[in-house]
């Protein structure tokens, strides 16, 4: 077998490196670690992906880093824990001590908070969702009135008596001609004392629920303000964790960066992003006929790959700007492509997660191995990787080649992960808002979200002792491994991205794309086989268009092109078509 090496490639970056650039301290760490605090759902997931399956590997984390976002969930989940035992607590003392009055105003409040999960956190909620919402919200709204009006009878009563309340002519009479107030003050001894205990329940749970949105707030525009998250040794939330936060820590360090992927069968390039467009070819290797005779040398997938990582390297490099100072102030992302080799192998026959070949020399080994072989599990890929935008728009290039039978095939297989979701790229604006309201518009804010708290409360504590049982009972310690399942940079990812971030990604995949066609062109050429074949393939126009074969049908890039497949003929004369 042919061993074939790729050079070695240059980082791209200078000797010292801004530490803001690094994974840990990417802005796509820090909006994930922010969507910790803002999003229970989504903190939910990574702590039950990353900690409580600790039988599960890591997925790749391009352009930040896991660990840390896990850390902020867990030290969100530890503070929410808090405040909800806090807002539970003030309710279970209020009963005692209001003689169960306090159930009056406990009452609709679930009802509200059930209304809130009914209709669900959609933008816009389905008709079955909706509508019971709504009659449920309503009914809360007059439950919580009626039973408002009630304590302010009970509270006010008759102040010139001296008594709660009296009947019309001073004396208490017959029970069922007593006032309600009366009638539940002889039965149940309430007096006025708990009655006002009972309204001050709801302003009580207000403050814990505006001291809550404080503390979040703060822990957005400081610890995880741009200035102070570069410094990740003086980050609070990974000095706060036990030992099993530091175990599956190493773990999940060690994983998510190497360029050895363990992966499930059901999902290997989790971690990368969305597909984008992957396609691929195979051409027949003939010798050229100005040869004269002479026998085209040998053409194994390292060969090829040689000629296609200095093509791809080259874009790196500024072109001329007539200066030196010019040239080096230009911010292109592409200064910042990365270039490595990476396996992927699979998890299935490991005998446990830390069974996993990471030792040092491991990934030679496999990479010498697997970079001939064109094995159906263990695959080598060129992973190009281009991280725009904070690291918030990642592009990435999964190339494969490999010769077998007089053929060439070439896999590429572009991924894109989407800027992260728009309410975490607005943590800072919404905290910074919320810090320097007015005590008015912190009250209403406070008191809009009181009658949910009971609800939200609960559920928090549900599902905190959910993640506990489920680490003490369920034996994921000792499981088999499995590959990632999700993603927690997937998971936090928009659906959409701006106009210029879609046309940064379609910048970068045209010119990586078209410099991976290059380098295998050349390395034909130069081996001494025949390119028209491949030519006919991915051809490139004079308006630098680009047409390509792959399995959907036929794609072409450029303007005034025409594409012939076997079912139909159209002409392109608009822009960009894919």
């Amino acid at each position: 077998m042919a061993q074939s090496s790729v050079p070695q490639q240059p980082s791209g970056r200078p000797a010292v490196v801004d530490p803001r650039r690094l994974p840990a301290a990417s802005e796509a760490t820090r909006l994930l670690c922010a969507g910790a605090y803002l999003d229970d759902t989504y903190r939910d997931a990574v702590i039950d992906e990353l900690y409580v399956h600790e039988e599960r590997f890591a997925a790749a984390s391009l352009g930040y880093d896991a660990s840390r976002v896990l850390a902020h969930a867990l030290r969100a989940r530890r503070v929410e824990l808090g405040w909800a035992a806090g807002i539970l607590a003030l309710w279970i003392v209020a009963i005692p001590l209001t003689k169960g009055l306090v159930v009056l105003l406990l009452a609709p409040f679930l009802v509200l908070g059930l209304a809130r999960w009914v209709r669900g956190t959609a933008a816009d909620a389905p008709f079955y969702r909706s509508v019971p919402a709504l009659l449920l919200r309503w009914y809360g709204r007059l439950a919580l009135l009626q039973a408002a009006l009630f304590l302010l009878f009970l509270a006010f009563g008759d102040a010139g008596s001296g008594r709660p309340f009296d009947g019309p002519s001073g004396s208490s009479g017959d029970f069922l001609d007593l006032p309600v107030g009366l009638a539940v003050q002889e039965v149940w001894g309430i007096g006025t004392l708990e009655a006002w205990i009972t309204l001050a329940v709801p302003f009580l749970v207000a403050w814990a629920v505006a001291a809550q949105r404080g503390q979040s707030a703060r822990a957005l525009t400081e610890e995880l303000s741009r200035e102070r998250f570069a410094d990740q040794g003086s980050d609070p939330a990974e000095r706060a964790e036990g030992a099993r936060f530091r175990r599956l820590r190493d773990r999940i360090r060690i994983e998510q960066h190497a360029r050895l992927v363990m992966y499930g069968a059901a999902d290997p390039f989790c971690g990368a992003g969305t597909p984008y467009e992957p396609w691929s070819l195979s051409v027949e290797l003939r010798p050229r006929e100005d040869l004269d005779g002479r026998a085209p040398e040998p053409l194994d997938n390292g060969a090829v790959l040689r000629h296609v990582v200095p093509l791809l390297e080259a874009l790196r490099i500024p072109s001329p700007h007539g200066s030196p100072q010019l040239q080096a102030a230009v911010r292109d992302r592409l200064r910042e492509l990365e270039i490595d080799e990476v396996v992927f192998l699979p998890v299935d026959g490991l005998p446990a997660r830390t069974a996993a070949p990471y030792a040092p020399g491991a990934f030679e080994a496999h990479r010498a191995g697997s970079i001939e072989e064109g094995g159906e599990t263990r695959r080598h890929f060129l992973r190009v990787r281009v991280g725009g935008w904070g690291e918030e728009i990642v592009t990435t290039v999964f190339v494969r080649v490999h010769t077998q039978g007089g053929m060439l095939m070439l896999e590429v297989a572009p991924h894109v992960l989407r800027p992260v979701r728009e309410l975490y790229r607005h943590a800072d604006r919404n905290a910074h808002r919320y810090r320097h309201n007015h005590f008015l518009g912190k009250a209403v804010w406070a008191l809009a979200r009181t009658p949910r708290s009971v609800g939200h409360a609960l559920a928090t504590l549900w599902r905190s002792l959910g993640h506990s049982w489920r680490v003490l009972t369920a034996g994921h310690a000792n499981a088999l491994p499995e590959g990632p399942w999700i993603s927690v940079r997937e998971l936090g990812s928009d659906d959409e991205a701006s106009l210029f971030q879609d046309m940064d990604v379609s910048r970068y995949l045209k010119s990586i794309q078209d410099r991976v066609a290059n380098g295998v062109k050349t390395a034909l050429h130069e081996a001494g086989y025949e390119t028209g074949e491949f030519e006919q393939k991915i051809v490139h126009v004079a308006e630098g268009g680009t047409f390509i074969e792959n399995t959907k049908g036929n794609v072409t890039i450029g303007h005034h092109n025409t594409v012939t497949s076997k079912s139909f003929t159209t002409s392109t004369t608009g822009g960009d078509r894919g």
